[in-house]
């Protein structure tokens, strides 16, 4: 039907579009902006000819991780080891 029903309040009005401005010509891809850990669930493309066809696809988004905390642990100086750790949540 050339359109994508959002659901209610899931926020995706302003962040989903048709990849090709036609979706008729066979390709009916979404692309979802600025994905958020809210937008998981489960998406379905309909296709309406002369039957229906339905496929759906479960989205899951996790958060991004946070930067690195980084140190060592050892003495710095030649000859000596040292140990590099890097930890992110």
């Amino acid at each position: 039907d050339h359109h994508v029903n959002y659901g209610s309040g899931s926020g995706l009005q302003d962040r989903v579009a048709f990849v090709q401005s036609d979706p008729s010509q066979y390709d009916a891809s979404i692309r979802l902006a600025n994905l958020q850990e809210s937008d998981t669930g489960t998406y379905q493309c309909r296709v309406k000819k002369n039957t229906v066809a339905v496929h759906e696809v479960i989205v899951t988004v996790q958060e991004k991780p946070a930067p690195p905390q980084c140190w060592f642990e050892g003495e710095l100086a030649e000859g000596s080891s040292v140990l590099l750790r890097c930890f992110s949540r």
